[in-house]
């Protein structure tokens, strides 16, 4: 799927530099899967303290009931 977009130039340059990737599209899709990976990281750290732990459950026992 094409899609234009406007990019600062300069920022395109330093990050195609940065990461070392050998064209735009490769950088562009490349800082996608980041921003991606870092939200998705985001959203599970906000689920700490939001399920509860059973200390007693013991999880050797549940697979040995398949």
């Amino acid at each position: 799927m094409a899609t234009n977009v406007a990019i600062d130039e300069d920022l395109l340059r330093l990050a195609v530099r940065l990461g070392r990737q050998r064209t735009k599209t490769a950088t562009v899709n490349e800082a996608l899967r980041e921003y991606i990976q870092r939200r998705q990281r985001f959203q599970a750290v906000e689920l700490f303290g939001t399920i509860d732990f059973d200390p007693s459950y013991d999880y050797k026992a549940e697979r040995r009931k398949r």
